[in-house]
C-alpha cells in the first residue's frame, strides 16, 4: 500500500507511565525495538523489554537536573531525517544517526503543577523543552515517522497495531500529526497564560 511505512525503533519518552504497558507488549510483540531516557527506561526494562538508552545513542549523559536528556542531533537527526533523501541518509551513515520511526511522548503535566498551586521554581520545571521539541520534530516528519503526543493517543495507536501490525499508513502518520500539533499548541497556550498572570 502506498505511504505505508515499518515502525522499526520507537523512542519513547512519557510522564504519565499508566495504560503503557499494553501498548509497549504490543509493539514488543512486533519486534520494535526501544530507545529510552531515566525513568522511562527503568519502566519498560522492568516490564522484561530490551531498552536502549538515549545517552549510548548520544554518547552524552542526562546534564542539567535532567533538563537535557533527548535534545541531540542523533535523536533529532533520528526523527527529522527524510528516509527518500539521498542527502539526508548519506548524513546519518556519516555520523551514525538512527532512524527512529515511532515518538512516544507525554509531556510534563504544566496545568495540573499550577493548578496544585505550586510555587514558581517548581512550575517552571514542568515547562517541557525535549518532549516538546520531540512531538513537533515527529510531526514535521510524518512522512515517514508517527507521533503520538500523549497518553491519550495511546488507545489510537494500539488498535492501528491489532490491526495491521507495526505498520502506519500515511493517513494515519498525518492523522497524528494534527492531533500532535494540537497538543504543543494548548501546551503553549496554557504557559503563555500563566507567564500573561504571573
Amino acid at each position: 500500500m502506498a505511504g505505508t511505512k515499518k515502525i522499526k525503533t520507537a523512542l519513547v519518552s512519557v510522564f504519565h507511565k499508566d495504560g503503557l504497558d499494553e501498548l509497549l507488549a504490543k509493539l514488543n510483540a512486533e519486534g520494535v525495538k526501544f530507545l529510552s531516557t531515566g525513568g522511562t527506561q527503568k519502566f519498560i526494562e522492568a516490564l522484561g523489554y530490551e531498552c536502549q538508552t538515549v545517552e549510548s545513542v548520544t554518547t552524552y549523559p542526562s546534564i542539567l537536573g535532567g533538563r537535557v536528556k533527548t535534545l541531540h542531533p542523533k535523536v533529532f537527526g533520528g526523527i527529522l531525517a527524510r528516509r527518500d533523501n539521498e542527502g539526508d541518509q548519506a548524513q546519518m551513515k556519516e555520523y551514525d544517526i538512527p532512524e527512529i520511526d515511532l515518538v512516544i511522548v507525554d509531556l510534563y503535566p504544566f496545568e495540573q503543577t499550577v493548578a496544585s498551586g505550586a510555587d514558581e521554581a517548581d512550575i517552571i520545571e514542568k515547562i517541557d523543552i525535549g518532549g516538546i521539541s520531540l512531538i513537533r520534530a515527529g510531526a514535521k516528519n510524518f512522512n515517514d515517522v508517527v507521533i503520538v503526543p500523549s497518553k491519550a493517543e495511546y488507545g489510537v495507536l494500539l488498535d492501528i497495531l491489532k490491526k495491521n501490525g507495526a505498520q502506519t499508513t500515511l493517513e494515519e502518520r498525518k492523522m497524528f500529526a494534527a492531533r500532535a500539533f494540537g497538543v504543543s499548541s494548548h501546551y503553549d497556550t496554557a504557559i503563555h497564560s500563566w507567564f500573561e498572570k504571573a
